[in-house]
């Protein structure tokens, strides 16, 4: 920190400081009230929360009567044009007004709330049940939930319910630093806190005071384990005081039931489907269709990885496109020939051919592929092509550029995996498999190719939008994670978001020691290997955190050599995840993983007696004997599993299964209990959980997170990242100063640097990548706000015909501009002679004018006037709607309109989608004639938008005045202009590496002599070396 950040910190206080003043207050309101609170009676209890819902509805009650009134007089058929904006206007006004009062009433009963919220927790915790006077809501809750039963006149909750697939206790009760965080999170803001400090239980707080008001919360998660987990686990809480709770996850998209579950009070959900269902809502024929209610409040946990990672992920709702298949097969074979060359980083001013022999070439840096002369040469000889760059072959230029880029980019096991003849996407941070997703633009079909599986058809957008886009749209956003001050200048410069640290409820007493740099892969392999061995030794768990799939198996042939007593944690075993993460705190246990798998779970010292019971009866084979005594070999998996989730169980049986399961768990887990106990003590005085890291990570922020998973709730704990020179960060971000030093000194591989200054040194490099991340991620949204502009104009468009308006005014006003328009066009000038009239005639043909139309000689020119003609055909439009009018009758003529409308306005944005995505991508050659790109992409992109406008306008007339009802009085049924196949996202859209990402400096390319040592660290020659890396066989591109 340098002399003036530490004055101003000194004179005026540190942000945490400032914080702190700003939210204490309520944390003594909320204390002043809680002896009042508590010493309510249950049903005095739930009386309060009543009371407080009727204050904010009494609160807002005349601004809601008036929003009705005001929506009735829209759907008048007198009202006219002008008068219809007037009243939006208004409409808009009240809402907005509504909303302010809405957070003016919280803040003023948010001690009141937070006092309820925390007593209630406090009574489930210390009883086994709690008894109040029952009502309609909990005999509803009853007929469908097990913890509650209806006594005569009574409610009976139970203090026990199933969640997340197990019987869970309540034991809970908010700590008020957890107090410090619900306020956090209440006034829009992001809690940071740190692993183990019960951001779950924190969340009840904010989300049961502004559920208070009625509008819908949404509690938003990254899988649908925690949404459906957290729905069921903290559930009760809410409902116990009357408000409703779903998770949408557990309904299908479209279903009664999905919109029942937007209808309730709280809401549960993953980003993908609230996303989904956005887009999906814009897509329906119908109102009754649409599933969400609206935007009001979210919290987003794991918000950085949403907000942050996801943030430039487009959400794409696709439909069937071209079967290219073919093509991709016969690409697929042509780019096995080719040779590929591999370097750090192209420099911007000189041609690729200069840099490389190959035949395309890779940039690591950037992670983009091109072909080179002699390899578009190659492909124009091998396809039979005079020019791969003209507009006729631009779907085979397409394809081999995926095919490329599926080569020379996209990596198995790291960036995707085979399994069952499928290519399923590998997320990038926590090594989780992302089933159901799939790369856009052809890459999917292209990677399919290569690794010889079935390809899949082509598919062609039908809707999209970014998180960034889709979270911004809450009148309210909050967000808690562990990590997130690294990001804090994105958060506030796109969302909006402040940070507040929450102060832990323990101190935190882990040790995070400098990092370690040796010189090659293999030193610093070995030093994590000893590392491990002598915290194994002395009964440390140890957990290595890696960067990818294949490194987590390298390491672990490595320790296998040494002992066989740990495991390993990746994207081909997470089912067993949460198993696994939950036992890597046990005297000695070694657990190699990805560095963000199995985020969400803790980890306990001494390990967890509840996994350590059901692993003991998987052994026993307990549950496979009771269910077949004679083949216990042939038991059905299925029953075995729903037997053990049953093992912890609380709720009533007669089962002689269930009860023996029950009885087998309750011996080995009272046996189990003390040893943890026991075991957790020595764990502690062994210095807690060990965490090394064996690569840094771009962001800074993945590293924190995984320093965090030691040192929970006050335990103990070290931290330490092994590196290497030759890891990615360091090869291509400044390792040649270190490289030197090391030269200097003659240091072997084995020997390592310490020293605090080389850890600073690396995080700087660390912020700046971030900082440039930050910087394309926001250039991308700056793209992405000029479609969100449109995409706002005609989704709104479409919520108006959907809303059921009489849009008969606004179909007449696109008869007369187009009209209008038209005749500028035809008959342009004040020469009448010069007038195309056989052009507008042929324009209109067949709906506004016949073959008899516009025949004029010259003594007829005096009488003619543009507007003359104008009116003319505006009349006989007119006509033709008011005769449809009378024959078919206003209603079915009012929805004629709304038909026509929204086919037009769907298949034209559709095509609009499309013609946006290719503008976007060409468009950052404009950067070489001193243009720039961005502001380049708004204006033509507004003048597509204008165009397709026209052409909505144009069409939608057209179909109007040409329509005919085949039964009279009943109008057709409106169908979907094209029916969605498929759901996925484009990889890094705009991200470091994607196409018309800007670059950073240049950087010194790698030359790689025939007799140097290969860079892939193997030790050998280059021209003996056959790593994959720097050597692809034929499956991977050639040598170089």
């Amino acid at each position: 920190m340098d002399i003036a950040a530490s004055l101003i910190k000194l004179i005026f206080g540190s942000k945490a400081d400032k914080d702190r003043k700003q939210i204490e207050p309520y944390l003594e309101k909320i204390k002043a009230v809680y002896p009042a609170i508590e010493a309510l009676s249950n049903d005095e209890l739930r009386a309060r929360s009543e009371a407080l819902k009727k204050q904010i509805a009494d609160f807002i009650a005349a601004d809601e009567a008036r929003i009705v009134e005001l929506k009735a007089k829209l759907e008048l058929a007198e009202t006219s044009l002008e008068e219809k904006e007037k009243v939006s206007k208004e409409i808009d006004e009240t809402t907005k007004r509504i909303d302010e009062k809405i957070e003016e009433k919280l803040d003023e009963i948010l001690p009141e709330a937070f006092a309820i919220m925390k007593d209630t927790a406090r009574r489930f915790a210390q009883n086994e049940t709690v008894v109040v006077t029952a009502n309609d809501f909990d005999r509803d809750l009853a007929a469908a939930k097990d913890f509650v039963t209806i006594e005569g006149d009574k409610a009976v909750y139970a203090n026990h319910w199933m969640a997340g697939g197990n019987d869970v206790k309540w034991d809970m009760i908010h700590y008020d630093v957890q107090l410090f965080g619900g306020v956090v999170l209440h006034k829009g803001k992001i809690a940071e806190m740190a692993t183990g400090e019960g951001k779950t239980l924190v969340a009840t707080l904010p989300v049961f005071l502004n559920a208070l008001a009625k509008k819908g919360v949404h509690l938003v998660t990254v899988n649908n384990y925690l949404a459906k987990r957290d729905s069921e686990w903290m559930g009760p809480m809410y409902q116990f005081h009357g408000l409703s709770v779903a998770c949408i996850d557990d309904t299908q998209p479209n279903s009664d039931a999905r919109r029942k579950a937007y209808m309730a009070d709280i809401t549960f959900g993953t980003n993908n489907e609230y996303g989904f269902d956005y887009l999906r809502d814009n897509m329906v024929t119908y109102k009754d269709n649409m599933v969400q209610r609206g935007h009001a409040f979210a919290i987003v946990d794991e918000v950085d990885s949403i907000l942050i990672d996801e943030a430039r992920t487009p959400l794409i709702i696709s439909g069937k496109g071209e079967d290219s298949s073919s093509l991709y097969t016969q690409v697929d074979r042509f780019v096995r020939t080719l040779h590929k060359s591999v370097v750090v980083e192209l420099e911007d001013k000189v041609e690729a051919d200069e840099q490389t022999d190959g035949d395309y070439v890779v940039d690591e840096k950037h992670k983009t592929c091109t072909l080179t002369a002699k390899g578009i040469q190659k492909a124009e000889e091998y396809f039979k092509v005079e020019n791969l760059a003209a507009a006729e072959n631009m779907t085979l230029a397409h394809h081999i550029d995926q095919a490329i880029k599926a080569y020379g980019v996209m990596q198995k096991d790291i960036d995707y995996v085979v399994k069952n003849g499928e290519v399923i996407i590998v997320d990038e941070f926590t090594g989780r498999l992302m089933i159901g997703r799939r790369y856009n633009e052809g890459l999917h079909q292209a990677i399919e190719a290569k690794e010889g599986v079935k390809i899949a058809a082509e598919s062609k957008t039908l809707a999209t939008i970014t998180f960034q886009n889709y979270f911004r749209m809450y009148k309210k956003l909050s967000g808690m994670t562990g990590t997130a001050k690294t990001e804090a200048t994105e958060f506030t410069e796109i969302y909006g978001l402040n940070i507040v640290t929450v102060p832990t409820n323990r101190p935190n007493i882990r040790k995070d020691y400098p990092d370690a740099v040796y010189k090659t892969v293999n030193g610093k392999y070995k030093a994590v290997i000893e590392q491990v061995l002598e915290c194994h030794k002395n009964g440390q768990p140890v957990l290595v955190g890696t960067v990818s799939v294949e490194k987590s198996e390298t390491l672990a042939k490595m320790l296998q050599k040494y002992t066989r007593d740990f495991n390993v944690l990746n994207a081909k075993n997470h089912e067993r995840e949460a198993e696994i993460v939950a036992q890597a705190g046990k005297k000695g246990a070694i657990t190699i993983a990805t560095n963000m798998a199995g985020r969400g779970t803790d980890i306990m010292l001494g390990g967890n007696a509840e996994f350590m019971a059901k692993a003991q009866m998987r052994r026993e084979h307990f549950c496979e004997n009771l269910l077949d005594p004679e083949k216990p070999q042939d038991a059905d998996p299925n029953a075995v599993e729903l037997l053990l989730t049953e093992a912890d169980g609380h709720g009533d049986t007669n089962d002689e299964k269930i009860l023996a399961v029950r009885k087998r768990f309750e011996e080995l887990y009272a046996q189990y209990k003390p040893a943890i106990s026991a075991e957790a003590e020595e764990v502690r005085k062994a210095g807690g959980l060990f965490i090394i890291g064996t690569e840094r990570h771009e962001s800074r922020r993945i590293d924190n997170q995984l320093r965090g998973r030691a040192g929970r709730q006050g335990d103990p704990g070290a931290s330490r990242f092994y590196l290497s020179l030759e890891d990615d960060l360091m090869r291509l971000f400044g390792g040649d100063r270190v490289s030197n030093l090391m030269d200097t000194l003659k240091l072997d591989e084995d020997t390592p640097i310490e020293n605090r200054m080389i850890t600073n040194t690396l995080e700087s490099a660390q912020k700046k990548l971030e900082g440039r991340n930050f910087e394309i991620r926001k250039n991308v949204l700056k793209y992405d706000d000029v479609m969100n502009q449109q995409r706002e104009i005609i989704y709104g468009q479409r919520r108006k015909v959907l809303d059921g308006e009489d849009i008969s005014t606004e179909m007449h006003n696109m008869l007369r501009e187009n009209i209008d328009s038209s005749c500028k066009q035809f008959l342009a000038g004040d020469v009448k002679d010069e007038w195309d009239f056989g052009a507008l005639r042929r324009h209109y043909q067949g709906w506004l004018t016949t073959d008899a139309d516009f025949h004029y000689t010259v003594a007829d020119y005096d009488s003619l006037s543009q507007k003359g003609i104008a009116d003319l055909l505006y009349d006989r439009g007119m006509q033709i709607l008011q005769a449809k009018e009378v024959r078919y009758g206003a209603p079915v003529m009012r929805e004629l309109e709304r038909i026509c409308l929204l086919k037009c306005v769907d298949r034209m944005w559709m095509d609009h989608i499309d013609n946006m995505d290719q503008l976007r991508q060409g468009i950052s050659l404009r950067g070489y004639g001193q243009k720039d790109p961005v502001v380049e992409y708004r204006i033509e992109g507004f003048d597509m938008f204008d165009q397709m406008v026209d052409s909505i306008r144009e069409s939608s007339i057209k179909m109007l005045l040409t329509i005919e009802v085949r039964e009279a009085g009943k109008a057709p049924k409106r169908e979907q202009v094209a029916k969605p196949t498929g759901e996925g996202y484009v990889p890094g859209n705009g991200a470091p590496g994607a196409k018309g990402a800007p670059k950073g400096q240049p950087v010194r390319v790698i030359k790689i002599g025939r007799n140097d040592p290969c860079p892939c660290g193997s030790g050998l020659k280059f021209k003996k070396c056959t790593c994959a890396q720097y050597h692809p066989t034929g499956n991977n591109g050639g040598e170089e």
